[in-house]
This record gives structure tokens, C-alpha cells and sequence, in this order.
């Protein structure tokens, strides 16, 4: 898709063939009989970026729910681009923060944050260096209805004078021909550079992968990793004025900050959970009765200890983030199972405990261990996508010290905690 196709979709023309390829079947095996009939109706040079708009469209619920029916995108645009609750969520912290200030939207892509921003209340101006990319940001400002709020223009957004803003908001690219890119240095532009700029600012956010590692984390900033429905989708560096400031007394914010949200719906609560520099490393102990499993947010923020700190519990294995308690606590940082065994792993050993107890659906899950979970389950009589009647029942493997264990677990209801 080049700009003068993106740009015909806009005529009375693209809008109905983009407005039939919505209605038509885009599965893979349907799409050349698609193809085909939509060529019979309209012009053969709008069906492509119509059908291709269409599809995008569709994989973009995921991210942004009954809005992506009127956004447009990019397929790179929409691999980067935030997803809605994410970009929400972030907003409110810029809305808080800086008043009227107008933020600089550094390498703006198709426009997430700098339209959940918008409809935030914040003023931006994003600056993105490819032309396509910039025409379906505005196209989306438009969709929106917040061009009274944000604008895109095209240009090297490391030219821009960042002093000039309330804020920075960066999103440097992390994908290439060759795929995702996972060390800073290879940003685009480079997260060292990007730095650099931001500290020209009074305050800025820089979303990272959450992989970063936490050397790279500079003094002064926080670290924030964001979980939706327990997958860990990205973290966000904060700086500057928008760097939580912890107590009025001018106590130090918290360096590392974990949120949670509870699903992609916009009303899905969502829960923070910063380090306590007090706090020590977790006690080392037996077994209890229960099992807490660390959101993918915690572990990633180096926040275990703090989740042990809250369910009154400890580490088994101090090099495995599986807490265990002997209390069922209400947390949203840790999912909770009961324990009802614990054996030295043994696959005849599981198999047998297995028929024993009837199980029919079987749940495996591990940390610390290098069990292959797809040839177990086969091993175990559950491969396959076999239905078996019985009762469901959850296996940890993990390990304490060199001794590999299996925990026999069930998950713990809400309404028990």
C-alpha cells in the first residue's frame, strides 16, 4: 500500500469498497473469491488497499476493540502501535501531570497515544518521518473527532527542539525486515538518542520493550511494566516531571512500578504495585498451602519480594519467582492455587497420581524447569486435544535447589480469598 492508494480510500469511491470488504468473508481461504467479486463492482486499483485495510482492521480488535471498525493502519503501524487500554492508561498520568501543556509525540506511528492523549483532554503534536505512516495518523485524528487537540506533520522527529514542549512522548521502532528488535541500541532511533532528547524536555515517557533490561534504566526514572489479562505487552520509562515524585515531602518516586489490568475492556480495573526499597529479599521456606503465581508484570518489574511481602508469604527456591504462603490473600498481582501435593518429579510417578485422582482436564505450568510441557502431556495420556471425563486439576513443575518437584495444584476462587 503506497500513499496515493491510502489517499483514494478517503474519495466516495474507497469508502464503499472499503465499507463492502468489511461486510465480505476475509478469511484466508475466502479472500481471491473475494477479491474477485469486489473487483466486479468497484475499481480494481481500490480493491487491494480496501481488502488489505479490511483485514487490518480485523486484527486490530484485539488491541483496540469496536474501534479498529474505524481506524486505519499500517501492518508495521499496527504490530507498534499501544493498545487502547494500555494507551488509556497512560494518558490519565499526562492529563494529571501537565494541564494544558502540549505533549511532542516523537515518531508517532498511526497515531495510538497521541489520540488517547486527545481524548484525554492533552494537547499533542506528533512528528513522523514516513509519509504513509503520518497520512493514517491524521486519517485517525480525523476518525476521532480530536483534531481540535492533535496534529501530525511529517519530519525527523530527532530535529525537533524538545524544550519547546510540556513533554516528550517516544516510541522509538523496534522492528525490522528481519523481525522484532530487542537490544536498545538498535532502536530506531536509537534508545540512547532517544534519551537524549528527552532530557531536554521537562518531562517525557518512553515506552521500551519490556525486556529492557534494568541496567539501562537511567537514575532518576521509573520503570513501568504493563500487563493486560496476564500477558505482559510493554513497559514505559517515565521521566522527569512525570516521574511519580512519591510523598509531598519530596520523598523519591518509586524506581520500578508494575500495573495490571484486568482485561482490553476500557472499564477492566486495573492495579499498581511499586518496589519498597525497605523491604528484604523474601524468606526461603517449605511448602505451604498455597501457591502464588507472580504476574508476568511483577516478575518483570523485580517486584516477587513485594508480592511475597503482601500474601505473608516466601520463596521456596530464592531463584524461582513461585511464592507460597499459608493463607489465601486477595491480590491482583499473583494468581492463587492450593497445594494438595507436592512430589519429586517423576513422569510414571504423575501419571499414576494422574489416573488416581481421575483427572480429565489437566493444566501444566512451569518455572525453573526444562520439562518440554507438549511431549508430557503426551506422555502423561492428555496429547492430542483428547477430551477425557473427570476432574480438572493443575500441575507446577519446578524445582527447589537441583530437585525437580511437581506441585498438585487447584486454582483458588475469588470468593475464597
Amino acid at each position: 500500500m503506497d500513499i496515493e492508494a491510502f489517499r483514494a480510500l478517503s474519495t466516495a469511491a474507497g469508502r464503499a469498497v472499503l465499507a463492502a470488504a468489511a461486510e465480505a468473508d476475509l478469511d484466508e481461504n475466502a479472500l481471491v473469491r473475494t477479491v474477485a467479486h469486489l473487483r466486479e463492482r468497484y475499481p480494481v486499483e481500490l480493491v487491494a488497499t480496501a481488502v488489505t485495510q479490511a483485514r487490518l482492521r480485523v486484527r486490530a480488535r484485539a488491541k483496540f476493540g469496536p474501534d479498529a471498525d474505524r481506524m486505519y493502519f499500517t501492518p508495521d503501524g499496527l504490530e507498534q502501535s499501544t493498545r487502547a487500554r494500555v494507551a488509556a492508561h497512560r494518558a490519565r498520568r499526562f492529563t494529571a501531570h501537565l494541564g494544558d501543556g502540549t505533549v511532542l509525540d516523537m515518531g508517532c506511528g498511526i497515531g495510538a497515544d497521541l489520540i488517547a492523549r486527545a481524548r484525554a483532554g492533552c494537547r499533542g503534536e506528533g512528528v513522523e518521518r514516513d509519509p504513509l505512516t503520518a497520512a493514517v495518523a491524521r486519517a485517525n485524528i480525523e476518525a476521532f473527532g480530536v483534531a481540535d487537540l492533535a496534529s501530525v506533520r511529517e519530519g525527523d522527529a530527532t530535529r525537533e527542539d524538545p524544550a519547546r514542549y510540556a513533554a516528550v512522548f517516544a516510541d522509538p521502532g523496534r522492528r525490522t525486515g528481519r523481525g522484532r528488535v530487542f537490544d536498545p541500541r538498535s532502536y530506531e532511533p536509537p534508545l540512547g538518542t532517544v534519551m537524549e532528547l528527552a532530557a531536554r524536555a521537562p518531562a517525557a515517557c518512553i515506552k521500551v520493550a519490556p525486556g529492557i533490561p534494568h541496567e539501562l534504566i537511567p537514575d532518576g526514572a521509573e520503570a513501568e511494566w504493563v500487563s493486560v489479562g496476564g500477558d505482559v505487552k510493554e513497559a514505559a520509562l517515565w521521566l522527569g516531571g512525570l516521574a511519580e515524585q512519591g510523598a509531598p515531602n519530596g520523598a523519591p518516586g518509586a524506581r520500578r512500578r508494575a500495573t495490571v489490568i484486568a482485561s482490553d475492556a476500557p472499564d477492566a480495573p486495573a492495579a499498581t504495585l511499586t518496589e519498597d526499597p525497605d523491604l528484604d529479599a523474601p524468606d526461603v521456606r517449605a511448602w505451604g498451602r498455597y501457591l502464588y503465581e507472580p504476574d508476568g508484570a511483577v516478575i518483570r518489574a523485580h517486584l516477587v519480594a513485594e508480592v511475597a511481602a503482601l500474601v505473608g508469604g516466601g520463596l521456596a527456591d530464592p531463584r524461582i519467582a513461585y511464592v507460597t504462603a499459608d493463607a489465601a490473600v486477595a491480590t491482583p498481582f499473583a494468581a492463587c492455587y492450593e497445594i494438595e501435593d507436592v512430589l519429586p518429579f517423576s513422569v510414571k510417578r504423575l501419571r499414576a497420581e494422574l489416573r488416581r485422582r481421575d483427572v480429565g482436564i489437566l493444566t501444566i505450568k512451569k518455572r525453573g524447569s526444562a520439562v518440554d510441557v507438549d511431549r508430557l502431556r503426551r506422555d502423561l495420556g492428555y496429547g492430542g486435544g483428547a477430551k477425557r471425563a473427570g476432574a480438572a486439576l493443575t500441575v507446577v513443575l519446578t524445582r527447589v535447589g537441583r530437585a525437580p518437584v511437581a506441585l498438585l495444584a487447584r486454582p483458588v476462587p475469588a470468593e475464597r480469598r
